[in-house]
């Protein structure tokens, strides 16, 4: 069990989700039930898998619970990917919000290949 708060993928992807919260208050009132639930859900997501797979008692506890960040941050960048499409967001933005998701993914990818290695090697 280790503190989540420590890990600079919890930090870079809370970051994430206070972004997402502050971009998508400017989304049509019309998309409160839809486009604006759905990307703020899969982007707390993130962070709140994370922090929920530091308590686990098993490194492949972690690691699942990481593995199921890295779908949310999937379904994140999807979600961002279709608000600039419909408009809702501008280029930089958009560019800005999926530099982030890609880091945010990149470290996730290589946290999984680290806790699933140091699984194998206590085993």
């Amino acid at each position: 069990m280790q503190n989540y708060k420590e890990l600079k993928v919890w930090q870079k992807s809370h970051s994430l989700t206070l972004e997402i919260y502050r971009v998508s208050v400017n989304f049509p009132k019309s998309e409160v039930y839809g486009l604006v639930s759905q990307i703020r859900r899969s982007a707390y997501s993130i962070p709140s898998n994370i922090a929920e797979g530091c308590g686990k008692r098993t490194q492949n506890d972690l690691a699942n619970f990481l593995q199921i960040a890295l779908g949310s941050t999937n379904e994140t960048e999807y979600f961002i990917l279709l608000a600039k499409d419909l408009t809702y967001l501008k280029e930089d933005s958009y560019l800005e919000l999926t530099d982030k998701v890609n880091e945010i993914k990149a470290m996730l990818i290589n946290l999984i290949k680290k806790v699933r290695d140091s699984a194998i090697i206590k085993t």
